[in-house]
């Protein structure tokens, strides 16, 4: 299990990176992050403060793994523990799936540079996110 919790703390580790570097001011992949309608206007406007506490907040996740299979010495009380095994994944599950219009596997729109990237990149790695975290929170 030491491995699955070092994969998906690469995996938070890279994407809070990603985050924290727009919070930054880096325009790296921004422009397709975002969900857009079929006129290209973008359906969320994150400010700088928000990719800021999603970056930490992922790399919160990540180190929650570590500590989970005690590779990181660190204490948390047993219902935080539990709680968090299944509130983290399901929380990628539930990005996967979507929102039935723009994000996920159930996304109507289809065609616009976003939702392209979602369902070849972004809604897979949320699904494998979700399934690594179940697989881990069962251990």
């Amino acid at each position: 299990m030491s491995i699955l919790a070092i994969v998906i703390f690469i995996i938070f580790l890279g994407l809070s990176l990603l985050h924290i570097s727009w919070a930054l001011g880096s325009k790296y992949g921004f422009e397709t992050a975002l969900p857009t309608n079929e006129e290209g206007k973008r359906m969320l406007n994150p400010k700088k403060s928000d990719s800021l506490i999603v970056g930490l907040g992922l790399l919160i996740f990540g180190l929650f793994y570590l500590i989970k299979v005690d590779l990181i010495a660190f204490e948390l009380p047993s219902i935080v523990l539990s709680a968090a095994s299944w509130v983290i994944p399901s929380i990628f599950l539930l990005r996967a799936i979507g929102d039935f219009r723009y994000i996920g596997f159930t996304k109507k729109i289809k065609s616009t540079p976003f939702a392209i990237k979602d369902s070849r990149y972004y809604s897979p790695l949320c699904l494998s996110i979700a399934i690594i975290g179940f697989i881990l929170g069962i251990a």
